[in-house]
Formats: C-alpha cells, sequence, structure tokens
C-alpha cells in the first residue's frame, strides 16, 4: 500500500529547494527477486526491485539523498552461505556492498542482526563500503569502518536552477539489546542509549554547521515518551530538537501505512513521528521509502517548509543491473548449496496452522533441540530433570503476507528448508523452570489471542500486534488455552489484566504439573535477552547449558541422523470448548490443500481484502 503524506504548502514565493530523500531498510540479504525458502521467483521483494523505483524516483527528482537502515546482511540463505565461506575481503567486495557502492548510497547505518556472523566479518564486509556507515550509539573496543555521524555536503539545485551546497547530518542508531542479543558482544562493543547518544550527535553535527539532520534509526516506531535503553525509539528520537527526519526500522512495518497503528506522536496516514517526517519501508526489499522535502532559506541555513512521505512497494517485473550483476554468482552458488539434500519427511511440513495447534515442522525443531540437550547434559547432575522444548514459528503470515509460510511438501529435505525451518541465526540455550514458571510463560504465548466472548460467531482470533515468533509452544507438555478470559499481557510483554489466567489443566505425561515441580526448558538465545516479552520469566533462571551451537545446524545434524522423519503435527494444547462459539482464523492461501489432514475441524470462510484465507473455526 502506498500512502503520502503532507504539511500546508508555504507561500512566501522566495527560492526553494526540493530534495528527495529515498531509503531502504531490514533487507536482510534479499538482494533478488527471489524467495530461497520456497525456492522461486518472487514479485514482492528485493533490493533489485527496489533499485528499479530508486531508479525511477531519481528521475523525477533533481536532488537526491539515498541510505540504508541496516539488518542487511543476514536472514536470507545467500547472507548464510557467503558468511560460511568467509572470503569476502579487499578483493572480494561483498554482494550487498558492492550494489549499494554500484547505487550510490550516500550512507548508511548497521542493525543488530549485521552483527550476527561475528565481529571480523562485519569489519571485512564493511571495508569494502564507499559510503560512510555511521552508528552514534555504538562504542566498539576495536575499530570497525564505522563513524559516530556523518556530514555530507552536496550541491543541490533550486527552484530556479541555482546550485547551493546544503549540509546533510546524518546519525545512525541501533537497539541497545543488540550485546544482549548477539553471543560474545560484551565484551566486544558497548551500545549507548539512543536518546543519549543522539543528543550527543546532534550537537556535535550542528556545531560543524549541519542544515538538516536525518536519523537512521534501526529502531521500531514506539512510545512518545522517552524510556532509558528504549528498543524502539524512532517516536522519541523524532521529538528531539535538532532531529529533521527520521528513517525507521526494525520491526519490519510499513510507515505510512492506513493499518499501522496511530499514537501519541504517531500520525500513520500523514506519515509523520513527533511531527517530523519518517518512513519505515518494509523489510526484504518490499518498499522503498520516499521523502519529499521542499527547504525554504533561514537567514542562516534551511528549513523545512512542505513535505510528503510515502513507502512505496516494489514492482513484480523490473530488477537493476547495479544489484543482479554483483549478486548473480553468489546466488547461483547458493541455489547450489542449499539444494543438498540431507534427509526425507514422510509428511508435509506446513506452517499455516501453527497458531491453532498443528504444525509438524515446529515439532520437529522441538525433537530435534531436546535431543541436542539431551546428550549435552548426559552425565550431569541434571540428567534425570525432565526436559521441555519451547519453539515458535517464524513464517506464519503476519506483516510478511499472505505467503510468508513454512510449506515443505513431503519427499527430500535440503538445506533450503533446514533455514525455512528455522530462520534466524539463533543459538540453543537450556534453563531450569518451575511448573508456576512455565505456566507464566505459556500465559505470555497465549497472550497472542483476543478475547472471545462465548456463544457469538465468528470472532478474529489472532491480535494483529503480537508477532507469531513471540508465540511459543511447549512440546512435552499439554494445556488448554481459555479465551473467555482477557490476555494476561499486551504484545508488548506489559501486564494487561493481572487477575487473568487463561491456561488451565496444565499437564506433563498426562499428570498435573506441580507449580515446585522442576523442569528443564529448551529455548534460545533470545529469550534469555534482557529484552523481549520473556525476558521477566527467563531472567535470573538457572542457565544449565549456553551452546556455541546454532540452532539450524543442530536442526541439520538431527535430520542427517535421522534420515527418515514423520512428525506428529499436534501441538499438545488446545482452547477450552465454548459451546455455539466459532472464530476467524487467517492464513495462507495455500493452506486449502491442506484442509484434509487437519484433526482440528475447520471451515473455508473466503478470502479477506488482503489476500488471507479466512478458516472458521467452532470452540
Amino acid at each position: 500500500m502506498t500512502c503520502i503524506c503532507s504539511v500546508p504548502k508555504s507561500h512566501s514565493g522566495v527560492k526553494s529547494i526540493a530534495v528527495r530523500v529515498l531509503a531502504t531498510t531490514d533487507l536482510h540479504m534479499h538482494m533478488l527477486g527471489y524467495d530461497y525458502f520456497a525456492d522461486r521467483p518472487s514479485g514482492r521483494l528485493g533490493l533489485s526491485r527496489a533499485a528499479a523505483l530508486i531508479a525511477r524516483a531519481r528521475q523525477t527528482a533533481r536532488n537526491c539523498l539515498l541510505f540504508d537502515n541496516g539488518d542487511g546482511l543476514q536472514g536470507s540463505p545467500m547472507g548464510d552461505y557467503l558468511a560460511e565461506m568467509d572470503d569476502i575481503g579487499a578483493r572480494q567486495p561483498h554482494p550487498a556492498i558492492a550494489a549499494m557502492n554500484a547505487l550510490g548510497y550516500d550512507a548508511a547505518t548497521i542493525g543488530n542482526h549485521d552483527f550476527s556472523f561475528g565481529l571480523g566479518f562485519l569489519r571485512r564486509t564493511l571495508e569494502g563500503a564507499e559510503f560512510p556507515v555511521v552508528s552514534t550509539n555504538l562504542r566498539p573496543h576495536h575499530p570497525l569502518p564505522v563513524q559516530a555521524h556523518a556530514l555530507l555536503t552536496r550541491q543541490f539545485h533550486d527552484d530556479q536552477g541555482r546550485t547551493h551546497a546544503l549540509r546533510i547530518g546524518v546519525l545512525g542508531f541501533l537497539p541497545p539489546q543488540t550485546v544482549e542479543w548477539e553471543r560474545g558482544l560484551k565484551a566486544e562493543i558497548e551500545v549507548q542509549d539512543i536518546l543519549l547518544a543522539a543528543r550527543t550527535g546532534i550537537a556535535a553535527l550542528r556545531e560543524q554547521g549541519a542544515e538538516l539532520i536525518v536519523a537512521l534509526a534501526h529502531s521500531g516506531i514506539g512510545a512518545l515518551a522517552p524510556a532509558p535503553m528504549m528498543e524502539n525509539a524512532a517516536t522519541a528520537l523524532a521529538a528531539l530538537p535538532g532531529i529533521d527526519v527520521v528513517i525507521a526500522g526494525h520491526t519490519h512495518r510499513v510507515f505510512p501505512s492506513a493499518d499501522h497503528p496511530q499514537g501519541p506522536g504517531i500520525d500513520a496516514r500523514r506519515g509523520t513521528l513527533a511531527g517530523k517526517p519518517a518512513v519505515m519501508p518494509g523489510f526484504w526489499g518490499s518498499h522503498l521509502g520516499v521523502i519529499d522535502l521542499r527547504l525554504e532559506p533561514l537567514a542562516q541555513g534551511w528549513r523545512i517548509a512542505d513535505f510528503t512521505c510515502r513507502a512505496e512497494p516494489v514492482g513484480a517485473d523490473e530488477d537493476h543491473p547495479a544489484v543482479t550483476g554483483p549478486a548473480l554468482s553468489a546466488h547461483r552458488q547458493t541455489l547450489r548449496h542449499f539444494r543438498r539434500r540431507i534427509g526425507r519427511t514422510e509428511r508435509p511440513l506446513s506452517s499455516y496452522f501453527s497458531l491453532i495447534g498443528e504444525d509438524p515442522g515446529l515439532r520437529l525443531v522441538a525433537m530435534a533441540q531436546r535431543w541436542h540437550v539431551r546428550r549435552a547434559l548426559r552425565g550431569t547432575r541434571w540428567q534425570d530433570l525432565p526436559i521441555l522444548s519451547a519453539v515458535a514459528p517464524f513464517r506464519a503470515g503476519g506483516r510478511g503476507g499472505p505467503q510468508h509460510y513454512t510449506d515443505v511438501p513431503a519427499g527430500r529435505l535440503t538445506l533450503r528448508n533446514i533455514a525455512d525451518l528455522y530462520l534466524f541465526p539463533n543459538r540453543i540455550c537450556a534453563i531450569r523452570l518451575t511448573g508456576a514458571e512455565l505456566c507464566e510463560w505459556l500465559e505470555r504465548s497465549a497472550s497472542m489471542f483476543l478475547r472471545i466472548e462465548p456463544g457469538k460467531p465468528d470472532q478474529p482470533l489472532i491480535d494483529p500486534e503480537f508477532p507469531s515468533y513471540n508465540f511459543d509452544i511447549i512440546d512435552g507438555l499439554g494445556w488448554q488455552i481459555d479465551l473467555s478470559r482477557p490476555p494476561r499481557y499486551a504484545p508488548d510483554g506489559k501486564l494487561a489484566h493481572p487477575d487473568s489466567h487463561r491456561i488451565c489443566a496444565l499437564t506433563h505425561r498426562m499428570r498435573p504439573v506441580a507449580p515446585d515441580q522442576p523442569f528443564i526448558l529448551v529455548t534460545n538465545s533470545y529469550r534469555l535477552s534482557d529484552s523481549g516479552l520473556f525476558a521477566p520469566v527467563a531472567a535470573g533462571r538457572p542457565v544449565l547449558l549456553d551452546s556455541s551451537c546454532p540452532t539450524r545446524e543442530v536442526l541439520r545434524r538431527y535430520v542427517a541422523q535421522r534420515r527418515v522423519l514423520a512428525p506428529n503435527p499436534r501441538a499438545g494444547w488446545s482452547f477450552r470448548p465454548l459451546p455455539g462459539t466459532s472464530v476467524l482464523f487467517e492464513t495462507g492461501p495455500a493452506a486449502a490443500g491442506h484442509l484434509d489432514g487437519l484433526s482440528t475441524p475447520v471451515e473455508p470462510a473466503g478470502i479477506a481484502p488482503d489476500g488471507f484465507l479466512r478458516l472458521r473455526l467452532h470452540l
């Protein structure tokens, strides 16, 4: 969807300068219009498609700036392959950097996932950049080719064709929680509070004569009120005096957009944060952010007299050679590597029904995690404790759209399928929890569902603000979710209804779980960080295993050892019966071909305007 915002035009009649700011964010190494997980071309993503929009945008604007907002190096099989080969260097520039050089990016920042392959890989990759890479709140303990801020001088033309030298300051920010999310970073870097670092950066750029300051915020659109160490600080950042333009990211949303939530300081239709022009151009190259500024002169410098903002979706059939050239060789090598067979599945592995309790792929991941931890704890004093395995669906629609699902047919399993089943570079960890703490863990997951009124038909089931990667199921337990009660937690983890408890009939091996009963819970390194939905319940719990092995690699080894698999799709939980009540659940349209294999009866209820298939579930 393309949304435009504007402010009233100036009628001063004096000369003015039109400047177009273009932005990409969260590319996650989707260089080409290709879906590696489905192994087919895609018309909805890719820097090569966004580059075609960049070229057109430059044709209709004389004065342009182009920025990237981070998380460009990790997130696709191509990114994983390049990191595994690890031959990036001065003579072999990273394809993403080579493409950005060819496109003439003016500056970029880095995101939290750019650290996923280690500082050495990041350092060698950024050394190839022919544009400044800024990170204002990053404090590395050893040199990185990154600077705290940049001052760009550009020769721009006004309406009469006269040339003016404009000084544009650029700041960049990443979430302070990055040091918690990525292994080993605490000893290598510090990441300051975004707002604290921004104030210092603004002062430094103004002292150097910056006339316009652009904030590249690899940070989501959150609260207007400042708070220490905010992860999603784009709105509060925009409110700082001295910030003129904000590029937001990290949360994979589109802004401005008719379906983006409004809030204090957030005008999702006009495209402003704290009154400042702002964009968040989706993810994986799905959109190009475009901000058109009209600058008018002051006694000293310039002011923004008018602006329009939009997030423009990419086209299905256009690619740009500036990207396809550097990326094509790596693309072909990636396909050869990830098409290697490692096993076989006797049943399809899809995530279309993850959120109603059926996902054989998720069960497979849970089995592999438990297998790894059981072997790692053999011979320790923990070996006799019951081992449970927490997993969440990463590709289950939501902001990714109706094609954003895992769909592996029965038959051979390849490395590509493994990457599809486990998207992120997390590590396997294990902690000790009690029955009461497990119940609280599940309460947080169960907050994904809206409150359902008994006896009413066709009520929406899923809270669209709750991402599927926060919907943990715990394999090895059985439980019911009472949807007639309100969710105990809000999507941001805040306690919403303290007296509400949705989890009931919690059992282990068919026996009720006692509040003080000890368990080992297998989870991932992200869950053990100091932020996120599960941080309050995970923090401070005894860590029995903090593996250096990525979960995806454990999954590969498990499949290679077992060779032939047929995981049970049932997840061990169900909704508590509410007679005479039905809910509507949205999933990918391709789910229609899998309905016969469901143990939970559902009825097709049409296609939603955004392309999702609606299914009716009787409670």
